[in-house]
This record gives C-alpha cells, sequence and structure tokens, in this order.
C-alpha cells in the first residue's frame, strides 16, 4: 500500500468480491421514494407468496398491506397527520411490522420502544418524542395508562399478543383504548395520499445510547433506511439475486423493536423474502426449532444468542449466519463454524447509521462450492458509498493505517442528527462513532473497544474486547466479560474485573486462581484481571449485549458502600 494512500481512497474496494464475482462499487443514485413503497412493490410482484410466519400463521405479501392500509386509515381517523410521531411498545409480532408501514403511510414518525422498557424511560422518551398515539400490547397497557397524568397520550391502541396467530383471541372492549384488530376490521384499504419529501422527512425516532448514558433521538428519514437497505444484504447477495428474490427465508431472532430487527425485517419485504419471526428472542429452545424446521436461507442472531445456540447443539444447516450489535469472539466464530457447518458473517453500525455501516463478506462453500471469503474477528468492509476513516479521539487527525483510531462514518444512511436538531452530533457530516478500531491492508476493519469501556490501567490502555475474547477461550466459560473499575489504590487509575457465567459441568470446578492463569498465559501483565466474579447470569441490554455499564456502576456503588474490593 503506497504511502500516499489515504481513507479517502477507499482501500477495501479492492476486496468487494463474493466468491468469483466482483460486487458494485457504487449503488448511486439511490431511490428517492417513501420507505413503505418496498411493501407496495412486494405486494404487486409477490401477492401470494408468505410475507411473515408466526407461531404457525402465515400472513402473505398482499394481506400484509392491506392490513397496513386499513391501520393507516384508521390511524388517520383518529388524527394522526404528518410529521406526528407514533410510539409503538410491541414484542416480535406481526402487529409492529403492520404498524411500521401504516404509520410511514400516513406520513408519521415511528418510534420504536423497547417491550422491557420501565417507567421513567418510557416517560422520557414519550415527552421528548412528542408522541401522542402509543401502540402497545395488552401486557404493557397497565405501563401506558400510569403516565397518562404525566404525558399528554391522545390514543391508545392495543393489541394482545394472539392476536395474528392460528387461533386469535375474540375481540374484546378495553376501557379508554382502542383493539388493533377492530380499528383493521371496521377501516377499508384506503390510506391517505400524503407527499412525501424522503430527503427531509422522517420515518423513524429511535432512542439508543440507554447502555451507555442518557437516550438520544435518532432522526433516520425515509432515505436514509431505504439506501441502507439496498447497501447490504440486496448488495452482497446480488450474484445470487435470481435464486433469492420471492424465493427464500430470514430468521428474525432480535427484537424488532432494535433498529437491527426491524431493518432485517424490511429487507425481507424488500426482497420478498419469508420472515420466520422468533416471539422472544431469550427463548433458545423455540428458535432453535423454528431453524431445525424451515431451514431458513438467513438467520439474524446476536453473539449472546449463538453462545446458547452452540450449546443447544443446533446442527448442521446451511443457512447465512449474521451476527451484530456486539464482538463475536473468535473462539465463539469457530464453535458456531463446527456446530453448524457454515461461518458467521459479522456486520457493524449504529442506530445513527440506520443501522448499517460494515459487512464481513461471505461466499457459500456448500451451496456455490467456493470457500467463504470471510475474515474471522473482522467487522468486514465499508459497505457501497459509505466513508471510513480512524482518527485520533484527542487531536482528530487521521491515524495511519494499521494503527487503532477512532471509527468515524458518513454515507446516505447516515442519520438526519439527533432529535431535534438537524445535524447535532455530526462532525462536518461524519459521525463519530466512539468506538476505537483499526483497517487492515485489505481495507477489513476490526474493532478493539467502545472509548468508554477501555480500561486505563496507570495510564496504559487496556481493550476489554481482548480480554472478553482471551476469558471465552477457557472450555469451561458460556458467557464473559471484562470491565474496568476504580483502582482503590491509585487514584485516576483503573483494574480489569472479569465476570464469568460457567458451562453447567464446570460449575463449582474453576477457581478465580484457574481463570487469572488462564489470562496470564495469552494476556500483558496489566491486562490480566485483578478481579473474578462468578455470576449465573449476567445483566443483557434488550439487544442480548452484556450491559457492561450495568456491571460497572454495581461495582462502584459496591466499592462506595462497602470499601475497596478485596483481591
Amino acid at each position: 500500500m503506497g504511502e500516499k494512500t489515504t481513507y479517502a481512497d477507499r482501500p477495501w474496494l479492492k476486496s468487494y468480491t463474493f466468491g468469483p464475482w466482483k460486487l458494485a462499487q457504487t449503488l448511486e443514485p439511490y431511490p428517492k421514494v417513501p420507505l413503505f413503497k418496498i411493501l407496495d412493490d412486494a405486494a404487486a410482484k409477490y401477492s401470494g407468496r408468505v410475507a411473515i410466519l408466526f407461531q404457525g400463521r402465515e400472513i402473505r405479501f398482499l394481506e400484509l398491506k392491506q392490513l397496513a392500509d386499513k391501520l393507516a386509515t384508521a390511524l388517520a381517523d383518529l388524527g394522526v397527520k404528518k410529521g406526528d410521531s407514533v410510539a409503538v411498545i410491541l414484542p416480535n409480532l406481526p402487529q409492529f411490522i403492520i404498524s411500521d408501514f401504516a404509520v410511514l403511510k400516513v406520513g408519521a414518525v415511528f418510534v420504536p420502544i423497547a417491550f422491557t422498557i420501565k417507567a421513567p424511560e418510557l416517560e422520557y422518551e414519550l415527552t421528548t418524542s412528542g408522541a401522542e398515539t402509543v401502540i402497545c400490547s395488552e401486557a404493557s397497557l397497565d405501563l401506558v395508562n400510569s403516565l397518562k397524568l404525566k404525558v399528554k397520550i391522545k390514543n391508545v391502541i392495543v393489541t394482545s399478543t394472539e392476536d395474528y396467530t392460528l387461533k386469535p383471541p375474540e375481540i374484546r372492549e378495553i376501557p379508554g383504548a382502542y383493539q388493533f384488530r377492530r380499528l383493521i376490521a371496521e377501516h377499508e384499504a384506503n390510506p391517505p395520499e400524503v407527499e412525501i419529501d424522503p430527503m427531509e422527512d422522517l420515518a423513524y425516532l429511535n432512542f439508543t445510547g440507554g447502555a451507555t448514558g442518557v437516550p438520544k433521538g435518532v432522526m433516520l428519514t425515509h432515505f436514509n433506511r431505504m439506501a441502507n437497505i439496498l447497501q447490504a444484504v440486496p448488495w452482497m447477495l446480488n450474484p445470487l439475486k435470481l435464486g433469492v428474490v420471492g424465493k427464500v427465508s430470514i430468521q428474525v431472532c432480535i427484537p424488532l423493536s432494535h433498529s437491527y430487527g426491524y431493518w432485517a425485517s424490511e429487507t425481507a419485504v424488500y426482497w420478498g423474502m419469508r420472515n420466520i419471526l422468533a416471539p422472544d428472542p431469550r427463548d433458545t429452545d423455540t428458535i432453535v426449532g423454528l431453524m431445525r424446521e424451515h431451514r431458513p436461507y438467513l438467520i439474524c442472531c446476536v453473539p449472546t444468542q449463538y453462545m446458547r445456540l452452540v450449546e443447544k447443539k443446533v446442527g448442521r444447516m446451511q443457512s447465512m449466519l449474521l451476527s451484530g450489535t456486539a464482538p463475536l469472539p473468535r473462539v465463539l466464530s469457530d464453535a458456531i463454524l463446527a456446530e453448524v457447518g457454515m461461518p458467521v458473517s459479522e456486520a457493524y453500525g449504529l442506530t445513527e447509521t440506520s443501522p448499517l455501516t460494515h459487512m464481513n463478506l461471505i461466499a457459500f462453500s456448500k451451496i456455490t462450492g467456493f470457500a467463504p471469503a470471510l475474515k474471522p474477528g473482522s467487522l468486514g468492509v465499508p459497505i457501497p458509498d459509505t466513508d471510513c476513516k480512524l482518527v485520533d479521539p484527542k487531536t482528530r487527525e487521521e491515524v495511519p493505517f494499521g494503527e487503532a483510531g477512532e471509527i468515524w462514518v458518513r454515507g446516505p444512511q447516515l442519520m438526519k442528527g439527533y432529535w431535534p436538531t438537524p445535524g447535532s452530533g455530526l462532525v462536518e457530516g461524519w459521525l463519530p462513532t466512539g468506538d476505537i478500531g483499526r483497517m487492515g491492508e485489505d481495507g477489513y476493519f476490526y474493532l478493539e473497544d467502545r472509548i468508554k469501556d477501555m480500561v486505563n490501567v496507570s495510564g496504559l490502555k487496556v481493550y476489554t474486547t481482548v480480554v472478553d475474547e482471551v476469558l471465552f477461550k477457557h472450555p469451561a466459560v458460556a458467557i464473559a466479560c471484562a470491565i474496568g473499575i476504580p483502582d482503590s489504590e491509585i487514584p485516576g487509575s483503573e483494574r480489569v474485573k472479569a465476570f464469568i457465567k460457567l458451562k453447567e459441568e464446570y460449575k463449582g470446578k474453576v477457581t478465580t486462581e484457574d481463570i487469572i492463569e488462564h489470562c496470564k498465559r495469552e494476556l500483558e501483565p496489566v491486562a490480566v484481571p485483578r478481579f473474578v466474579e462468578f455470576r449465573d447470569d449476567l445483566p443483557l441490554t434488550v439487544t442480548e449485549k452484556i450491559f457492561k455499564r450495568a456491571l460497572r456502576e454495581e461495582e462502584i456503588k459496591k466499592m462506595k458502600e462497602q470499601g475497596p474490593l478485596k483481591e
């Protein structure tokens, strides 16, 4: 690589290959259309194909469009108009996808809210977004009603988790709320004609940052999400398009309320794929059962889910495995390859990027006859029309290739800004991600750590992801993570602490000393955990990531109450 080559030269373009095929280096111009057009087009092209499979119930594309159109008509009758925010608090149900397109059809802004949210966070997100219409499940109704004296809520639409199963319950009246299925039954599929400016009008207002700080509202336009759908699976699998479009299934195992989840579901709609919904992201038995029964072409999970799948011995299957939201330890990716017979393609991105910026290109050796073009442990290469550079967090100067720096990105999928100010959170059109990475000579990127997760040990940086990787190599470890905690002996410094959930057969048989000795063999002395704590479970975020901030806050509180930790 020449000395004058810079990140602006996009050195990753030479790695745009899929087996024997070259992939497009640009997808410009991107269509400037309302996002709901992907459902209209799918209903026209694949009307009789199954769009959603949920607990045995099949919803075909034409029916999905009709349901969305009827709900959109009902929303308009309830006074929802262009620019209004509609909050949706639902688990993985067909109603989430129906609501998604219905809200977009009336020109409103879809505000996805985690089904597990607590009252203070919900009050904050409803107040901040200004959402006066809420679509929720019966399980969340009491929570929503409890906030009516604090938050202005005009309309509450309630649905049952069984409403779109093979045996839906009878529609029952709920005081102070509208029933989801009744609204659809009582309205024609005649949504209002709304003029959408895809470049400016918001499609989504996602709150993010709960795992690292106060949630911020991310403004995504119709154009942002449309571009990102095209930049990912349809771009990478374009050489196989004829055998995929309108013919295969995708299994979505992550929460739809997370940007990864409904990006995957919208990708399924765009390419006419059957979306196999896993009702509960933590119900591993059901997820495995769906995989074995339906053998989906694509499977979308997060690393903690893959950990459980390995333990469940899911068996061989010719499925493309996608992983996101957190780094996938190399030992786990190797275990998945050994168990399933297929490699995992990692992807990287943020809610602010609709959500994808990088993808680990993969080929199917068993299906297409050539070897996987996969870089285990890598985030992948920047997807088409996405610029990426690594900068020194302090000086904001680009770091040389191969050195670690903060990942900055820009592209058509980049958010409009943090609510409510366009451009906020961006630096001259770039998004500083808060993640530290490095780039190999082939243009593949590797994540080192989040800036906030790095540990400062007497002025030396320790990447907790490196420690995590080593912890996972121990044969007794099921789930693990490392964090930094204050060093009681050296003000301003930190120590590394490891949290470990052991595999069942190793419980009571592994000691703190065993783990520390294991780490000493593979880590620099400064990175070896000073403390080790075994737990039956580790806290997880809504998207099944290990909640490192929660662990850190627990430790700081414990130290304040009890004094310094004992080794």
